[in-house]
């Protein structure tokens, strides 16, 4: 005899401006959109869109990322985002480009475009000195 429990009904979240955090390595690019407290609606990667390999650091798997992304933020109503690039990596300018086409074609305006990479302030210790 099995119990039918009862489920919560999901919530649909409307969400005025979210925050898109773009983490960019020469191997793959992961993008996940956050509300404006960091709490996580979406993300993607290169490699969970089907892309294998090389090509998960490549600029075109980038903006296939940021598009299907735009796809499924369209039931959040967002109305404006702020995008944090972080690495390194080819697919930084290609996410920010998909992005700001899909602004113009949606109605959402991009209001600021951050770079939050690491930088050492002193960087690694230098190597021995070399005894001859």
């Amino acid at each position: 005899m099995t119990i039918n429990k009862k489920r919560s009904k999901k919530i649909k979240r409307q969400v005025e401006s979210v925050t898109v955090h773009v983490q960019s390595t020469f191997n793959n690019t992961i993008v996940s959109i956050t509300t404006s407290e960091g709490d996580v609606l979406l993300r993607k990667s290169a490699g969970a869109l089907g892309f294998t390999g090389a090509r998960k650091g490549t600029p075109f798997a980038a903006s296939q990322v940021a598009a299907a992304l735009v796809k499924d933020m369209m039931p959040f109503g967002v109305k404006t985002m702020d995008i944090n690039l972080k690495g390194p990596g080819n697919g930084r300018d290609s996410v920010v480009k998909a992005f700001s086409q899909a602004a113009q074609a949606s109605g959402f305006g991009i209001t600021a475009l951050r770079d939050v990479t690491p930088l050492p302030h002193n960087g690694p210790r230098p190597p021995k000195k070399r005894r001859v």
